[in-house]
């Protein structure tokens, strides 16, 4: 299919005038064939960006919020913690969930020698699964 549309293409660009909306939008297609087409060679990667694309929004918003943070100081911990909710999220992490306990466990003392241990994908890692936590 992949060699079928790409014969298409570079017909598509030696038929229609160069000007013409179709023939930009082959050439553009052919210029980015080898990205455009990876993911038929690696299955690993994804079909499109969509993941990246709507983190990337939600910067964008989070950007333009920060301007009325009050000062630097207050933006710059604003965007800590949507950083670490974003990456729980990308961990599966419950932010409520994470917070709600992390912040507990500092309550009580914990130590700053561990502070890594509360990183999203170490909580995560630690924290019992249902089956672990229902035992024999």
């Amino acid at each position: 299919m992949s060699r079928r549309l790409k014969r298409w293409l570079i017909g598509t660009v030696a038929s229609e005038p160069p000007s013409s909306q179709l023939a930009k939008a082959a050439a553009y297609s052919l210029n980015h064939w080898t990205a455009l087409t990876r993911f038929v060679d690696d299955g690993r990667l994804d079909l499109d960006n969509n993941l990246c694309e709507r983190q990337l929004r939600d910067i964008a918003l989070g950007r333009k919020n920060y301007l009325f943070a009050g000062s630097h100081d207050a933006a710059r911990r604003a965007a800590n913690l949507y950083s670490l909710m974003r990456t729980c999220i990308q961990y599966g992490v419950s932010p409520l969930t994470y917070l709600t306990d992390v912040l507990g466990k500092l309550a009580n003392g914990w130590h700053v020698s561990r502070l890594d241990e509360l990183l999203p994908h170490q909580w995560r890692a630690a924290m019992p699964t249902p089956e672990k936590a229902q035992g024999p």
